[in-house]
């Protein structure tokens, strides 16, 4: 009976008021009450970034969970103009997040130094595609099943050709070889697409 009547106190309370008890008591079904009044804003804002609305959900929900040690650390004068600004901050950093990782993999693809032996001419693809993990990922899952394990443990593992063979059971220079092929495929798959 008691929490029932703190419950629907609270569930009345202004910003102000639940953001200061969350921040003295730290229960986080505080901060939940008063997230749920502008879920709605960040996931629409997470949706105009993120142009995707799986990824929208899952980001509002990765929000909350920043905000619980975020805010005791900020003074925030109007709860709602700050939670804006830091969901838009949230989606651009986890743009430029994504985005990076696909530009390393995009480097490496076209890094004629990273394989000696390849005598493949290699043409820059366009970076600023913000498809490009897409695209990537997509390509990746297209290689042959020895490129694809050699793919990841290379670039995504950071694991040298003599790592890969001992983990594999394959000869290094097989390494070498698949992973000098996966290369060729990816360019090839990827100069497809954006063509």
């Amino acid at each position: 009976m008691q929490f029932r009547k703190t419950y629907q106190h609270n569930s009345e309370s202004t910003d102000d008021e639940l953001l200061e008890n969350f921040t003295s008591t730290g229960d986080p079904e505080l901060l939940g009450k008063l997230y749920l009044r502008y879920m709605h804003l960040v996931y629409g804002v997470c949706l105009k970034y993120l142009k995707n609305r799986e990824e929208a959900s899952d980001t509002v929900m990765q929000i909350f969970e920043k905000l619980i040690t975020e805010i005791p650390r900020q003074k925030i004068e109007n709860f709602r103009s700050w939670l804006h600004v830091v969901s838009r901050n949230y989606c651009l950093m986890h743009l430029r997040s994504e985005k990076s990782k696909a530009e390393k993999l995009n480097e490496w693809i076209n890094d004629p130094v990273v394989f000696m032996e390849n005598t493949v001419s290699m043409h820059p693809v366009d970076e600023d595609n913000p498809q490009l993990d897409k695209k990537l990922e997509e390509c990746i899952g297209r290689l042959k099943s020895e490129q694809k394990l050699c793919i990841s443990l290379f670039y995504f593992e950071n694991r040298c050709y003599r790592d890969i063979a001992a983990s594999t059971g394959l000869d290094e220079n097989k390494v070498k070889s698949h992973l000098q092929n996966a290369k060729r495929n990816l360019k090839i798959c990827l100069e497809e697409r954006n063509g």
